[in-house]
């Protein structure tokens, strides 16, 4: 069993035609990129940040195919886990493994810079990103990596950065709201 599978489930409530809250859905993720033991991305949801809520719609909004940031005009809940990076591997054949990576989500587009850290990577959005488990570190241009433990939060204000797993996987749980929503 993988590390995390067990912390990986998403309970949605919803309202039935009469107007009684519910559990709609209760399952795991509604998409990955990657496995939970090697990395990657599990959706847990993505809506229209502008528009109405309706309770009673029963679409699973959780999206079909992971991508780096939310969609233009939308935000988008998510896990991720980070693994420490493979030791031995030359760090040119590692950028163009994290970069092959990255662009299964469409996300190769926002590498902008990789001489600081493999992953480095500047998103589209305003992201509140919570570690659950592990330990990982945040590394941003300038300074020293920030080391961050279960129940720290970072506020990830659009800039150029990475994450780097301590001893083995870290899962976090990201909200990305889509930067032009905010402006």
């Amino acid at each position: 069993m993988a590390a995390f599978d067990d912390a990986l489930r998403r309970i949605i409530t919803g309202d039935t035609p009469e107007g009684d809250s519910f559990i709609m859905i209760d399952d795991g993720p509604s998409s990955t990129m990657g496995d939970v033991d090697a990395g990657g991305l599990f959706e847990i949801w993505e809506d229209i940040a502008s528009g109405s809520l309706d309770p009673k719609a029963t679409d699973d909004l959780g999206t079909d195919k992971p991508v780096l940031g939310p969609r233009k005009g939308n935000f988008q809940v998510r896990w991720f886990v980070v693994n420490p990076l493979p030791e031995g591997v030359p760090k040119p054949q590692l950028d163009v493994l994290v970069k092959q990576a990255f662009a299964q989500a469409d996300g190769d587009r926002h590498m902008i810079d990789q001489s600081r850290h493999p992953a480095m990577h500047e998103t589209h959005s305003i992201d509140v990103i919570c570690l659950l488990k592990g330990e990982v570190s945040l590394i941003l241009e300038s300074g020293e990596p920030t080391r961050l433990k279960p129940g720290n939060v970072v506020i990830q204000r659009g800039t150029n950065h990475a994450w780097e797993a301590h001893g083995g996987p870290a899962l976090l749980l990201a909200v990305l709201i889509d930067r032009d929503l905010v402006n």
